[in-house]
């Protein structure tokens, strides 16, 4: 079976599309890896067909225009690739932003922390510049409740804009919990209806030292959990959570994944921003190519590290690289030549299918690798 023909036979119960839209979009999916590029002029360039660039590169421009994407279809194939149906997560909201000329591109995502990297689910783009409100993240949330339910939910995790009454208040009505960062300069109200900025509850903290407030704090007209830390810098870390977290901090720090999620979609991934598109609905579309090749880069780093080389560890702790950039490099330097026929074609299509807990790694010597279903 050729590659292509596997990732069509994936995509196509998801995305419900014809043949030959499928096969645009795999031709998209396959180009995007090559190029790390996402601007169609390059795309067009890493087809694999006969026809002149021009005429793919008008191919591009009527795909994005033309074909209708699925949202929810999409999360439900990406929650099925790592296998978040069955196991709780933390979700995590940011906002990603840079300029086209006079346009601003404004994308909201909603992101599972998953192995140092955020996995986007769902992304909605902004038709302004700034922060979102508190409508939109609500609405963002909705959708994805109304998909997945909120039982596996352990926590939303968000920055300092990601405060308000209206937003909080959804958020404990449907019983999701949350734990958000706070400006040191917010206002809580004491007991003698007094307003205090909330660092006044841990100034006295030293650098790497945390506190959780014995007693919920009222902040607008809700009632919260205060947690803090010293950080080096001298700053205040500060959260609020509508649940006592045992160890806010420590779960608040999976947070920057979604950090780590923007920097692969962009200047060391696949290059976003060079995308000359700037309709919001044309945005939301290359959001969805990239997410699917971000999750295919990511699982074939997982079966990398795991099954042929581990990443080595330096001196500071961490690993070479990560298991995003692990995997683009391998599928990269797989698609730049001719893929042979049988189990590597095989594999490659078979890491983008199976949920990690599906897929067993054997080593039966230091070049063969077999997989086990």
């Amino acid at each position: 079976m050729e590659l292509s023909d596997g990732l069509r036979a994936i995509l196509k119960g998801h995305l419900g599309w014809s043949k030959s839209r499928l096969d645009c979009f795999i031709s998209l999916l396959l180009a995007l890896i090559r190029a790390k590029r996402m601007n169609l002029t390059q795309l067009a360039l890493h087809f694999n067909d006969n026809a002149s660039p021009k005429s793919r590169y008008r191919r591009l421009q009527r795909f994005f225009q033309a074909v209708v994407f699925d949202y929810d279809a999409l999360a439900h194939l990406i929650l099925q690739l790592f296998g978040f149906h069955e196991k709780p997560y933390y979700l995590t909201l940011d906002r990603t932003n840079w300029k086209w000329g006079k346009t601003n591109l404004n994308i909201l995502t909603l992101a599972i922390a998953y192995k140092g990297i955020a996995i986007p689910v769902y992304w909605l783009v902004l038709n302004k510049q700034g922060n979102s409100n508190q409508r939109e993240r609500i609405a963002l949330l909705q959708r994805f409740v109304r998909q997945f339910g909120r039982h596996k939910i352990l926590g939303v995790l968000a920055d300092r804009e990601f405060i308000g009454d209206q937003w909080w208040q959804w958020l404990s009505d449907h019983d999701i919990p949350y734990l958000i960062r706070m400006k040191e300069n917010q206002l809580l109200t004491t007991v003698r209806n007094e307003s205090k900025k909330v660092e006044i509850l841990f100034r006295d903290l030293k650098v790497g030292e945390e506190r959780q407030v014995g007693k919920r704090q009222r902040i607008g007209k809700q009632w919260i959990w205060l947690s803090g830390l010293k950080l080096e810098s001298g700053e205040l870390l500060i959260l609020a959570s509508n649940v006592r977290f045992l160890q806010p901090v420590q779960a608040y720090a999976l947070r920057w994944e979604i950090e780590n999620l923007f920097q692969s979609l962009k200047g060391r991934g696949f290059h976003l921003e060079e995308t000359r598109l700037t309709r919001y609905y044309r945005i939301k579309k290359v959001m969805a190519l990239q997410a699917i090749a971000l999750c295919w880069a990511h699982k074939t780093g997982e079966w990398k590290h795991q099954a042929v080389k581990p990443l080595k560890i330096k001196k500071h702790g961490r690993p070479e690289c990560s298991l995003f950039r692990y995997g683009m490099d391998e599928l990269t330097h797989s698609l730049l030549k001719p893929v042979k026929a049988g189990e590597d074609t095989l594999r490659l299509w078979i890491l983008f299918l199976c949920p990690p807990d599906m897929i067993h790694y054997e080593r039966t010597d230091a070049k063969i690798i077999t997989l086990k279903i």
